[in-house]
């Protein structure tokens, strides 16, 4: 299972995505896209947004915290 996330230190529902993983017991690849113009380049080409957090679960993009798509992209 590949997860990936794509954050800032300010943003309120990335430190959620990132709980929420840690309590599923979900590894994933967190990438600072404040600090990090290359991943914020790459986090705009697959999602389309600037927004963050940008999750990417085995290649499905998933904009903002969406728990109920989160978990549905995870059903292994």
């Amino acid at each position: 299972m590949a997860v990936t996330i794509y954050t800032t230190p300010s943003c309120g529902y990335c430190k959620v995505a990132k709980e929420f993983f840690r309590t599923q017991y979900v590894s994933f690849t967190e990438y600072n896209v404040a600090s990090d113009q290359r991943k914020a380049e790459e986090m705009v080409r697959k999602s389309g947004q600037t927004g963050v957090p940008v999750i990417e679960v085995n290649g499905k993009i998933i904009v903002g915290f969406n728990k109920p798509e989160i978990e549905k992209a995870l059903k292994r």
